[in-house]
């Protein structure tokens, strides 16, 4: 099936979804039934007076929500979808013809984000199984840091023996730092040496761009290496600077003749009168410099903690863009963001493993998948705004005809990457990445879909780039806070899935968005879930019909299918038990702090801050997480959050116990058939804080929860059971 009209990729559905719609219809049934018994049902008597009938109507209102917000995460299960490229398809009819591809590797701050590991991604990327005079890549560093384009010029010159080596021996991965890391010495002779030689030149570079990091600036002598260092003689600060452009290798040939990729560093002007708009700012820049050096109709856009780890990519991402029959309605190529430092059981949920192999497939099912900011490859044309319409197939021969000049370019492109650029024009509105949100990725990628763009989801099983995951609870919950707080913008957005082009795009795909739409008011129905019925367990007062009533079965039915389907899942993806257990306690500690404050300073009008996540690590921390120990060593007001809910669970669990104790055997039998759904409620939220515990009462290291935290939560613990008691 390889004649002239067979596809360049195939698309298979998910088997067993027959299956799964009927448990599905099960689950549904049962919470309509809750819900009927909320509705018809008077609360107890101990549950009427005062205040406390409240309780009874926010357990509907929480119950309501978390019935319809299930539904949503029905709509990416519904029907998944899976893809397969052929590129040797490709290969045979379009070889001559490929087009050019821009390549766009973000940094900004050599302190979190270390040069070598910045410059390794873009070596990784710059050696793509790909043609290299098809190929430019380009930096974008937003600290505007000598010492990035000390590493960066380092790397150029090792790149001339660094891209044969790759060539020769088809090596994976082709981050030198992830190669050097993993590889083992090869047995055949001629590439053991030529192995010893590499390594040699990389621990040199690595050594001197080391010394610069270790000295904070580049000494006089290293400056005379390369005349782009006269930039920096004018240079203020990294808020506070004019644009830096310098192409670095342009029509230059490898150590064995053969042609080498352009490479480009870009710093925008940064000035403090003028807002920057972040990574979105960033990548606007690039795409208005690279259109007048490149203008690659195909871009990539990687971070610089995400290396590729196949050099396959570019080719099976064009196997979707060049396809004949479906390619010109594909806008862009997502990847999966995958991480080489997540432990086995994946301490803070790193992997988001579920959301990569069953979300974003059941997304791809439904018209397209979600940009995510890195791993995904965009037709140029589309960023500029573009609309889908019968006019969307590109001539890809065509493309390839752009002249590359660079003499007399340079003051041109550093107005294109000036502040004053952007002012009264479509940039950042309807044209590049969207301005005014922490997660301009998605927003972005909503606007293309909302413009009539399909997008195609690819998950190969060789995984197509690699990063660096959040290492402690402080940082997860930190990173967490900002992508609910930028979802919640979404939602109330021009481009909001909950009413913009309503009925023209796919219901399913609407309904994949409100999923991380709604993120952050989902902290409030868990808050009060949390909380509530623990309380009343202690209280003696039943939310919850006793075992003996027929209504306890729904409620049963949902608490061991709803767990089991998870934990089933959750396995079938390629996780363990333990994993997944440590995956419910992060989803609860993120959900009762990380979308509870992004919620309050949506509603407060906080102002929006993009946190860079650390790529450096203390030794301490890292022994501690490769222990698959919790990090808790940083006093903040999410993790004070996550705390003091902890042990108001644990004081209520405890005084439970006590309380029992003093029943006689008749008596207590009754007040736990009563209580059963209470008592497992929270005697689960207890077992699941275990770790919590230990590190606010046992542990001594540094990861431990400080004693400032440990005080507060106690106190306020004490304080808030107390007064709900009362109530």
């Amino acid at each position: 099936m390889d004649g002239e009209n067979s596809p360049l990729f195939d698309t298979e559905r998910a088997k067993g979804r027959k299956l799964h719609r009927v448990f599905a219809t099960t689950v549904l049934v049962s919470i309509v039934w809750i819900w009927v018994y909320r509705a018809t049902q008077q609360p107890p008597s101990t549950a009427v007076s005062g205040g406390r009938r409240w309780w009874w109507r926010g357990m509907f209102m929480a119950e309501l929500w978390f019935g319809m917000y299930w539904v949503f995460t029905q709509s990416v299960r519904w029907n998944p979808t899976y893809r397969r490229t052929f590129k040797q398809r490709l290969s045979q009819r379009y070889e001559d013809q490929l087009p050019r591809v821009d390549l766009f590797v973000c940094t900004a701050d050599p302190k979190v984000e270390p040069p070598m590991m910045v410059v390794s991604t873009v070596l990784s990327v710059m050696a793509y199984d790909y043609p290299p005079k098809k190929l430019a890549v380009y930096l974008s560093d937003d600290g505007g840091s000598e010492l990035t384009f000390y590493a960066l010029t380092q790397a150029a010159i090792f790149s001339k023996h660094w891209l044969p080596y790759c060539r020769n021996y088809k090596i994976e991965p082709r981050s030198p730092l992830a190669y050097f890391k993993s590889a083992s010495r090869p047995s055949n002779t001629k590439q053991d040496q030529d192995y010893t030689n590499i390594k040699k030149l990389f621990e040199e570079m690595k050594d001197r761009t080391e010394n610069v990091m270790n000295n904070g600036r580049v000494h006089d002598e290293l400056r005379l290496e390369h005349k782009g260092f006269t930039e920096w003689d004018s240079f203020t600060s990294s808020k506070d600077h004019a644009t830096i452009v310098q192409v670095l290798l342009d029509q230059n040939e490898d150590a064995e003749g053969h042609s080498l990729p352009k490479l480009v560093y870009l710093a925008r002007e940064k000035r403090p009168d003028h807002f920057h708009n972040f990574k979105a700012g960033a990548m606007n820049a690039l795409i208005r410099v690279s259109s007048k050096i490149s203008n690659g109709p195909i871009i990539l856009n990687v971070d610089c903690d995400m290396y590729s780890n196949s050099s396959d990519t570019v080719r099976d991402a064009l196997c979707f863009f060049m396809d004949e029959e479906k390619g010109h309605e594909i806008a862009f190529v997502q990847y999966p963001q995958c991480f080489e430092n997540v432990t086995k059981n994946e301490v803070y949920g790193g992997s988001m493993r579920v959301i990569f192999e069953v979300d974003f497939h059941g997304l791809d099912g439904n018209g397209g998948s979600m940009y995510i900011g890195t791993g995904c490859f965009h037709r140029r044309d589309i960023l500029f705004g573009k609309s889908f319409d019968d006019e969307s197939r590109i001539d890809w021969k065509m493309e390839n005809d752009h002249k590359e000049t660079l003499e007399n370019m340079i003051e041109e492109l550093k107005n294109l990457a000036s502040c004053t650029y952007e002012i009264d024009t479509e940039w950042g509105k309807e044209m590049g990445l969207k301005y005014g949100c922490p997660v301009e990725d998605i927003l972005t990628g909503l606007s293309i879909h909302c413009r009539g763009w399909k997008s195609v989801y690819y998950n190969p099983n060789r995984k197509a780039f690699l990063g660096v995951s959040t290492t402690t609870l402080d940082q997860t919950l930190v990173q967490h806070k900002r992508w609910s707080e930028g979802d919640l913008l979404v939602l109330i957005s021009k481009y909001s899935p909950a009413w913009f082009r309503l009925g023209k795009v796919n219901p399913g795909l609407i309904m994949g968005y409100l999923i991380y739409c709604l993120w952050a008011p989902s902290s409030v129905p868990t808050l009060y879930y949390s909380i509530v019925p623990s309380v009343c367990l202690l209280k003696g007062v039943p939310l919850f019909p006793a075992v003996t009533s027929g209504w306890f079965l729904p409620f049963a039915y949902i608490i061991v299918s709803i767990t089991a389907f998870d934990y089933l899942e959750f396995l079938r993806c390629g996780g363990t038990t333990k994993g997944w257990w440590n995956g419910r306690r992060i989803s609860l500690y993120k959900r009762t702090s990380s979308y509870l404050f992004a919620l309050l300073d949506i509603i407060l009008g906080s102002d929006l801050s993009f946190v860079i996540s650390s790529k450096v690590m203390d030794n301490d921390v890292q022994a501690r997480y490769e222990k698959e120990m919790m990090e808790f060593g940083v006093s903040s007001p999410l993790t004070t959050t996550v705390a003091t809910i902890s042990m108001l669970n644990l004081v209520c669990f405890v005084g439970v116990v006590m309380k029992s104790t003093l029943m006689d055997k008749v008596t207590r039998g009754v007040y736990y058939e009563t209580m059963a759904v209470h008592v497992v409620l929270c005697g689960a939220l207890v077992v699941l804080n275990m770790p919590l515990y230990w590190a606010l009462f046992v542990r001594k290291d540094k990861g431990k929860i400080p004693d400032p935290v440990t005080v507060k939560s106690v106190v306020l613990a004490l304080f808030v059971s107390t007064v709900l008691y009362f109530m």
